[in-house]
């Protein structure tokens, strides 16, 4: 969804084939180490928003090589892009892949949680460093967009930092508790209820 509705951004701005549209992504996003979006993806991409009507294709000769697909955006992309623009973006937070790896550990007993949290501790501060020297390595008069991009990220890290420290205080407390499990549901058919 998001990558469709960059590329719906980055046509509004003007004209392009598919390789200038993976450039303009990337360098919009300060590299792929930020985000990777693989050529194939921009492709497919572009493929369902032509299939979609929101961006059109034109054909360009080329000197003495095949003919490049020139995509513009539509009415219809353009309508799609400004109700994007418009919307509140989710943060996502409750779908947390360790948060699902400590609950595991704790339910099973496969892996010391305290290791865990040591683990993913160590990895965030491996993040953070490298967060903080792609930060300082950005130029501040020509890359404000990437320096703001990689505070967010630092900020993200660090509160995630917190939230560790937080949780591992209490973790002894959250080890005594039982695990959350279903609900138990009634096995069989529903009853029939007659007036």
């Amino acid at each position: 969804m998001t990558v469709k509705n960059a590329l719906l951004g980055l046509l509004a701005q003007r004209p392009r084939h598919g390789y200038e549209l993976h450039a303009a992504f990337e360098a919009l996003v300060g590299g792929k180490q930020n985000w990777e979006v693989k050529p194939a993806q921009v492709y497919t991409t572009l493929n369902r928003l032509a299939q979609g009507g929101f961006i059109a294709e034109d054909a360009l000769a080329q000197d003495g090589g095949p003919e490049k697909l020139i995509y513009a955006i539509t009415a219809q992309g353009e309508g799609e892009l400004l109700v994007w623009l418009s919307t509140p973006t989710p943060t996502g937070h409750q779908r947390d892949e360790f948060f699902l790896k400590l609950m595991i550990a704790l339910a099973t007993n496969v892996v010391d949680p305290y290791r865990l949290i040591y683990t993913q501790r160590t990895s965030l501060y491996r993040e953070l460093h490298a967060a903080t020297a792609q930060r300082n390595a950005a130029n501040p008069r020509a890359e404000l967009a990437q320096i703001l991009l990689m505070d967010q990220v630092i900020m993200h890290i660090e509160a995630d930092l917190r939230w560790l420290e937080m949780v591992e205080a209490r973790l002894d407390e959250l080890k005594r508790q039982p695990v959350p499990q279903p609900e138990p549901r009634p096995r069989g058919r529903p009853r029939m209820i007659f007036d």
